[in-house]
């Protein structure tokens, strides 16, 4: 068996998901995504819907081009309301104190892209702030989202540079790493310490955790298919699926024996007689996409605290993982220590098999998907995720799809040798009767309510609904709120001045369309409205006791 190296830091046939084996739930479909014509009137705002059936409470969410934080009742008014100085970046928590937990877009001169932060701040109920804290220099970058834990401590996802020099070192193809290095992603865990401080107290990253077939002579040289619990350095720019070192070499033998026989010859240009899209002696396979230095897009963290897991959403590779939190530090930069004893390797990988190789039988289920999040209280466990569908080769649609875990309590996640990790079916997904009127290409989010109803943030058109089981939509509403920030270019201000963000400066052109939901959920089209996420406050929720709302 071929072995990946070591980490520098370390001392010691998946669902084809055709949805139509599915149960496709008969919720009413709003056509909400679209431009709207001229002369014909846009679709109110505020409270579209609400039925009998639907979980009591208040929604909370903070409008992308706002520095204000939302919280609405059951009939679409704000019944509590934050200030900051800063838009968000981009998640926002209530905690059980009435505290509001929230990032904070911060420009920085070295990172930048989609889901940019780099500051967390904690207000009281009253909007004192109470905590601002900075995660941002020229190494690292707070982005998307954080993780309250249950006792105090909050995880965050950050960007890390690594130099060119690094990535090559790890077995990156030179030719696709952009600017100085790429960026690889990485999960802290911050005790708080007001006003403005936080110590770490655990940390993972995933430049630990690496293994790549491009070059035998750098670090963390392996076969990839061997290796799922680790991530393939060139993952981002493949054109081919990762192939076994025993495949490999089978396939350099049929050719040698053609060779000898005659039927090709020794030019390099040669038809492909392996089947894996390239001809067995031509070296890497040809690269498919732009470079990125943000080559993970992580943009979403959750934690089980029965489980002590954390579950990660990856865009750029349209994969859910999860690792153990259950580890030091130390042992999360290696491959042994932990509850399930793997360090902080991935004990689970799931939605796109292509990435370490073993997607001959089956196929990828997401598609640059957000949000994936545990079912609080499910056994075996389950997460959902809303998988947004950019890409999708059956049609341009979203769905919220919910997964069973192949979990065993004393064996931990479990697959078969030499097949990618299931489920091979969906436990329950959400489509709109005419599905494609459900497309939010970018952001978004869902959760699963303690009514066993689901709730759906279309972030793009700035719509959020809930479902019941059935896929009936219970209660609707249309963000009337936000759109005032003009958040600049990526990385620059409004915040690198220190004050807050002035006031947009007119209307975007006609690719950044004004006014009610424009567009078909895809970022130059996005509704000025538009929210990364929203979650469903409980009636019940300690936050709310003894409150006049």
């Amino acid at each position: 068996m071929t072995q990946a190296h070591l980490p520098y830091r370390c001392l010691s046939t998946l669902l084809p998901l055709s949805l139509s084996l599915l149960a496709s739930p008969s919720g009413a479909a709003v056509q909400v995504g679209r431009p709207v014509p001229e002369g014909e009137q846009a679709p109110r705002r505020g409270l579209i819907q609400r039925s009998e059936g639907a979980l009591d409470g208040f929604t909370l969410f903070t409008p992308i081009r706002s520095t204000s934080t939302y919280l609405v009742d059951m009939d679409g008014q704000a019944v509590h309301t934050w200030e900051s100085e800063h838009p968000p970046g981009q998640s926002v928590y209530l905690l059980e104190n009435g505290h509001l937990l929230r990032t904070a877009r911060e420009g920085n001169p070295v990172f930048s892209g989609g889901g940019e932060g780099g500051r967390i701040q904690q207000f009281t109920w009253d909007g004192e702030l109470v905590w601002d804290f900075l995660w941002s220099d020229a190494e690292r970058l707070q982005h998307h989202d954080i993780e309250p834990l249950p006792g105090g401590n909050v995880l965050l996802i950050s960007w890390e540079a690594r130099s060119r020099e690094d990535a090559i070192s790890a077995g990156r193809d030179p030719a696709r790493i952009h600017g100085e290095g790429i960026w690889p992603d990485c999960v802290f865990e911050i005790r708080p310490l007001p006003p403005g401080g936080g110590e770490v107290v655990w940390e993972w990253h995933a430049w630990d955790h690496l293994i790549q077939d491009f070059d035998p002579d750098k670090a963390y040289y392996g076969d990839v298919t061997l290796h799922p619990e680790r991530i393939d350095v060139n993952v981002d720019h493949r054109s081919v699926p990762p192939t076994s070192e025993a495949e490999r070499q089978r396939q350099a033998e049929l050719e040698e024996q053609m060779r000898k026989l005659g039927y090709i010859g020794d030019d390099e240009d040669e038809e492909d007689v392996s089947g894996d899209g390239r001809a067995a002696d031509k070296g890497p396979p040809q690269r498919r996409d732009r470079p990125r230095q943000d080559w993970l897009h992580t943009n979403g963290i959750d934690y089980s605290a029965e489980l002590d897991l954390i579950v990660l959403s990856l865009r750029s590779l349209s994969e859910v993982w999860v690792i153990d939190h259950s580890t030091t530090s130390e042992e999360a930069a290696c491959s042994e220590g932990g509850r399930h004893g793997k360090g902080g390797d991935l004990l689970y990988r799931w939605g796109n098999p292509r990435n370490y190789g073993m997607d001959r039988s089956v196929g990828r289920a997401l598609y640059a998907q957000h949000d994936a999040r545990w079912v609080t209280g499910a056994e075996p466990p389950r997460l959902t995720v809303f998988n947004n569908g950019e890409g999708r080769p059956d049609g341009t649609y979203s769905s919220v799809d919910e997964l069973e875990l192949p979990f065993d309590a004393e064996r931990g996640f479990l697959r078969a040798e030499g097949e990618a990790f299931g489920p091979r079916e969906l436990a329950w997904t959400y489509m709109a009767e005419e599905r494609e009127s459900f497309f939010s290409g970018f952001i978004s989010g869902a959760e699963r309510l303690p009514n066993e109803n689901t709730l759906i943030c279309s972030g793009a058109q700035a719509r959020v609904f809930e479902v019941t089981s059935e896929g009936e939509v219970v209660w609707e509403y249309l963000n009337p709120f936000g759109g005032e920030v003009d958040l600049g270019p990526p990385g620059g201000p409004p915040n690198r001045r220190g004050g807050p963000p002035g006031p947009r400066r007119g209307p975007p052109g006609p690719r950044g369309r004004r006014g009610p939901p424009g567009g078909r959920g895809r970022g130059p089209n996005m509704d000025v409205k538009g929210l990364f996420r929203a979650t469903r406050i409980p009636a019940t929720h300690p936050a709310l006791a003894e409150r006049e709302l």
